[in-house]
């Protein structure tokens, strides 16, 4: 009887470290996973910002009394009426 509750407390005693060498991976695990989603959401963030910045300069290049001063420095007029034909599909 003595040698079945010895074996008994070694296999309790097994089975707890393994759960506390578990449950310090996991939390190892989901620590380092925060990390790598908050990086990843620096980036996200960096991007968005890079984006907006993009789009502002589009609509800055974009604009049409920018395009008409560019058009008149190369010496481009407005076509006249009679020059302008209509494509109907």
């Amino acid at each position: 009887m003595k040698i079945f509750g010895a074996i008994v407390l070694l296999i309790l005693l097994a089975a707890t470290l393994a759960s506390a060498v578990a449950v310090v991976w996991t939390r190892h695990e989901s620590r380092m996973l925060f990390i790598s989603l908050t990086r990843l959401q620096d980036q996200r963030d960096d991007l968005n910002v890079e984006y907006g910045r993009l789009e502002l300069e589009q609509a800055t290049w974009a604009e049409p009394a920018r395009i008409d001063a560019e058009a008149r420095k190369l010496g481009m007029l407005d076509p006249r009426p009679q020059d302008i034909q209509l494509v109907r599909r």
